[in-house]
């Protein structure tokens, strides 16, 4: 499960905090973007991690219906598919288009992985019905507690968006200090 620590140091413990947003109206707006974008990559992070549990889930579940049926076939040969269901298939969360990569993408493997740690899933025709049982367990519990931190760190990020929307909105900010802005800051980096 994802704890959130008050006063821990994780970047999820401060963007979750309850005083990440407090004031946000006062502050410079590059503030409240740094904020805004420090929220928003521990939502994609939050995502990837989520992604790697529906694929566990997706993994287990297959072969447990497998068995049901009595399939020859086996998961690893339809690995693909079973992947690609939810790749292709309808949203069924509050998805937002990401424009940043994981962060931490192997620590959330890792993290996964620890999850059953006794369970080896590259090999899940080996395993007995009551650890297919387990693994489905924990993987769905901990893919409940990662949706409901994303959910709540998706409201922080919609809140910092919010802010930024008023102050253009209400003539605190323009598109072209904007523009300026990221002039001078390519022109420093020498782009």
């Amino acid at each position: 499960m994802i704890e959130v620590r008050p006063g821990g140091r994780r970047r999820i413990d401060r963007v979750l905090a309850p005083d990440y947003t407090e004031g946000v109206e006062r502050r410079s707006l590059d503030d409240v973007r740094a904020l805004r974008d420090e929220a928003a990559q521990e939502e994609t992070d939050l995502s990837y991690l989520r992604r790697l549990l529906h694929a566990r889930i997706d993994i287990v579940r297959a072969e447990q219906r497998r068995r049901a049926e009595g399939g020859a076939s086996s998961v690893v040969e339809q690995l693909a598919g079973i992947l690609a269901v939810n790749a292709v298939g309808p949203a069924t969360g509050s998805g937002r288009y990401q424009t940043m990569e994981p962060s931490r993408a192997e620590a959330h493997r890792r993290h996964v992985e620890a999850l059953v740690s006794d369970v080896d899933l590259s090999d899940v025709t080996a395993l007995s019905d009551g650890k297919l049982e387990d693994a489905l367990r924990a993987y769905t519990a901990e893919e409940e507690s990662v949706s409901q931190r994303r959910r709540e760190v998706q409201a922080v990020v919609d809140r910092l968006n919010a802010e930024i929307a008023r102050r253009y909105r209400e003539g605190h900010a323009s598109v072209d200090e904007l523009l300026a802005a990221e002039r001078a800051r390519r022109d420093s980096e020498g782009g």
